[in-house]
């Protein structure tokens, strides 16, 4: 049978920059469940607006199809996120309390493994195993979850702050082209609706580029791209659908 250091945790030995990068990540969970729900409050209700518009409905129709969409994707959206979170926070829970069940059995061995990770990092032998010892002396499940699962105890992943970001993001973002496609006259909502959703868009894709470190530009680009897309295929189908009543 494989030791500890032989097999690979399912969430694996991760270095010290690695800890502190999910360190960061948790704290930035509830805002990017944010901006995916925002994203998606305005792709799918702009999408069932403009669909329902074009479908040459009465006003009635599409105001109704307007306050359903904004609920039911509402509480999806915040269900969903919720259950994915929480998934995430009970393998995080799994792999404590592996490692508090290891160190309880073999604290030796636990000891040596953490002098490794840190030696690892470029620490003279003799001065990891005495960052080990100190480490260890203090709270040693929480220097083993940091350095070795790259989990922060005191951290854990929160599905509640994830679920309501998302599902308040959803509402806020469905809000734009839901009043933007019933306050605005009908023969110029859905033009002017499309504007709104592709700024919102913009927006948002810019906030979620710049969270995740990565390219606004394209992150702009795609979000913007997804939405045009999404209210196009549904705007032909609402017409097709209209013209055949």
């Amino acid at each position: 049978m494989p030791t500890r250091s032989q097999r690979t945790p399912s969430i694996g030995h991760r270095s010290t920059d690695e800890a502190q990068g999910g360190h960061i990540a948790s704290r930035l969970n509830w805002l990017r469940a944010g901006v995916m729900g925002a994203n998606d409050g305005i792709v799918s209700t702009a999408g069932l607006v403009v669909g329902v518009a074009s479908a040459a409905v009465s006003s009635n129709a599409l105001l109704i199809s307007g306050v359903a969409a904004l609920v039911s994707g509402a509480i999806s959206m915040g269900v969903g996120e919720y259950i994915a979170v929480a998934s995430q926070r009970d393998t995080q829970r799994a792999e404590l309390a592996r490692e508090k069940a290891e160190l309880a059995a073999d604290p030796e061995q636990e000891l040596e493994q953490l002098a490794e990770l840190i030696e690892a990092r470029g620490v003279e032998s003799k001065l990891a195993h005495e960052v080990a010892v100190q480490l260890t002396e203090k709270d040693p499940l929480t220097a083993h979850a940091r350095l070795e699962l790259g989990i922060d105890p005191s951290e854990l992943a929160n599905p509640w702050a994830a679920g309501l970001a998302s599902m308040l993001a959803f509402v806020i973002g469905g809000a734009i082209p839901f009043f933007a496609i019933i306050v605005l006259p009908r023969e110029d909502a859905v033009a002017f609706t499309a504007i709104a959703v592709m700024i919102a868009l913009a927006i948002n894709g810019a906030v979620s580029a710049h969270l995740g470190g990565a390219s606004k530009r394209r992150a702009v680009a795609r979000t913007v791209g997804g939405g045009v897309l999404a209210m196009a295929i549904t705007s032909t189908v609402g017409s097709l659908v209209g013209a055949g009543k």
